[in-house]
């Protein structure tokens, strides 16, 4: 067996007093072998991240390094004052981070920071510097890599943005790729190419990867090993094939169950049931410039879009980042006006409401929205986000304060936690929060958008069952947009896919997962992570 790249052994990283527990990561040992990637996988506060950023050199001033080594090269890298890791860092160790957006300079361009990497690292000349970018550029697939090259990345999609991430990282031909989450604000097609992407280099390179992830689709893709970590603690490590055939502790067991099925349940047709919304002839398209004398350029965002919704039923809008789901859906609740169509709230011409009308009418259909993070306001308490709007309609205080607390208790919280702030949550219970806001309204319809998308694998089955049974409970027609099609699989009735702005598949759940039609929709159950070895 090959020596390991990088050893830790007994890793102790200290939280700060008055944390949840005294360690984010606890007696932690792993080998990272060379030329191969090991998956570190569990929930949100797991420690998995923690440990990458001790890897790297990177971990918040707030966390200390209580105790063990990180072996690499035969140094302890956590001796390494500012100035070894400076060193070291890029040109040894590289890492790929979760959010691109935020990760890259918003005011620099593409092949600047690119090239920046042998600027840090006073390597190659200036002109050097920035051919090296555009090879890089070509390597990780981005078309057109000259021009690209001088893009910034707000002009740039999120699949476009990781590559660039991934181009900086492989600039100075590391031995180590740290990987912190890189797919999961990608959707599938998109994601499977990035996966391909990091797997292809990593083979013709040699690199041993480093992999945070939650998702064990991605795992069953990428994988040669795996480690598991619960609550700082490591819980079950080995090859990918033993621990996914075979899990031997509880915490991965539970993990994988909670993975969504891509085998939908057969669902009984709600045919004979009223139709709670309906769209006709959805159209919007946006026009931008390039410039101050540029030509503008005319994006049909939506084109010519129908479907029907009918109460107590769950209607699914899948499809790729660009696709046209969420600006249905912000059409759908008036967010933003067509340029033509018709929406139907019931009977109701929802589209041509005043604003007088339709601020009465709007507690009809509500949203839950993707970030339960930005979407809830910190300075107010639970109680006052969720009485907010029952009030502004004229619901007397103390009737809406009783019903904010009935509420939470429907969702799955304690009446207590009305009193509190936003803050004091997980995300999962953020969401429950913000599913109990919408529901204040007792709407007819609630649009949800990418509502789980944020959440690890058991919150998230959490929240769906939440959802399915609130919908059967109350009898609620929900419009439920997602790029995650096990996600979509084990809640939608129906489901319509969407490709550059229009409709190319509605079809029952089960039946278009059984047989899909379209091309495009057969394409994207084929992307879906973990798929081939699912179907194996």
């Amino acid at each position: 067996m090959s020596e390991p790249v990088v050893r830790i052994r007994n890793l102790c990283l200290a939280l700060p007093k008055g944390a949840d527990r005294p360690h984010a990561v606890e007696d932690l040992s792993l080998d990272l072998l060379p030329g191969k990637i090991l998956c570190v996988v569990g929930e949100s506060g797991s420690g998995k991240s923690m440990s990458a950023y001790a890897l790297t050199g990177l971990l918040p001033r707030v966390l200390r390094v209580a105790g063990g080594r990180i072996e690499f090269e035969g140094r302890d890298l956590l001796a390494l004052d500012e100035r070894g890791w400076r060193q070291l860092r890029g040109r040894r160790i590289a890492m790929i981070f979760q959010e691109p957006m935020t990760a890259l300079n918003p005011v620099m361009r593409i092949g600047d920071q690119i090239a920046e990497m042998f600027e840090a690292h006073d390597l190659l000349t200036p002109a050097e510097r920035r051919a090296r970018a555009v090879e890089l550029a070509r390597e990780v697939g981005l078309p057109e890599p000259e021009q690209i090259v001088r893009a910034y990345p707000h002009q740039l999609s999120g699949g476009q943005r990781q590559r660039a991430m991934i181009a900086m990282a492989l600039a100075l031909e590391p031995s180590v790729l740290v990987a912190d989450e890189p797919t999961t604000a990608l959707d599938v097609t998109t994601q499977a190419q990035i996966l391909k992407l990091i797997r292809e280099l990593q083979q013709r390179r040699g690199m041993s990867v480093l992999f945070i992830t939650h998702d064990f689709g991605v795992v069953a893709d990428i994988a040669d090993h795996v480690a598991v970590l619960q609550r700082g603690t490591l819980v079950e490590a080995g090859t990918a094939e033993a621990v996914l055939r075979n899990p031997q502790h509880p915490y991965t067991k539970a993990l994988l169950a909670a993975v969504p099925s891509l085998a939908p349940p057969e669902r009984a047709p709600l045919d004979g049931q009223p139709v709670a919304l309906q769209a006709i002839g959805l159209t919007k398209t946006y026009t931008t410039r390039t410039g101050l004398m540029g030509k503008p350029r005319v994006v049909a965002a939506v084109k010519e879009v129908a479907f029907d919704l009918r109460r107590g039923e769950t209607l699914g809008l899948v499809g790729e980042s660009g696709s046209g789901k969420s600006t249905t859906a912000r059409l759908a609740i008036r967010l933003i006006e067509p340029d033509l169509g018709t929406v139907r709230l019931g009977t109701l011409d929802f589209t041509r409401l005043g604003q007088a009308a339709l601020r009465a009418e709007r507690r009809r259909i509500q949203m839950i929205f993707q970030d339960p993070f930005a979407s809830l306001n910190p300075r107010r308490t639970v109680e006052q986000i969720i009485t907010a709007g029952p009030i502004a309609h004229g619901t007397p205080a103390r009737e809406a304060r009783a019903r904010a607390r009935e509420l939470l208790e429907l969702v799955g919280l304690q009446p207590s936690a009305a009193e509190r702030y936003p803050n004091a949550f997980s995300g999962g219970q953020r969401q429950r929060i913000g599913i109990a806001r919408a529901l204040a309204m007792e709407p007819d319809v609630l649009v949800a958008d990418e509502a789980v998308s944020a959440l690890d694998v058991s919150v998230q089955a959490q929240v769906l069952a939440l959802l399915e049974d609130l919908k059967n409970r109350l009898g609620i027609a929900m419009l439920f947009i997602t790029h995650d099609l096990r996600v979509a699989a084990t809640i939608c009735d129906r489901i319509a896919v969407m490709r550059r702005g229009e409709i190319v598949e509605t079809r029952r759940t089960a039946d278009l997962f059984r047989e899909p039609a379209h091309p495009y929709t057969r394409s994207l159950l084929a992307a879906v992570p973990g798929m081939q070895a699912q179907t194996a």
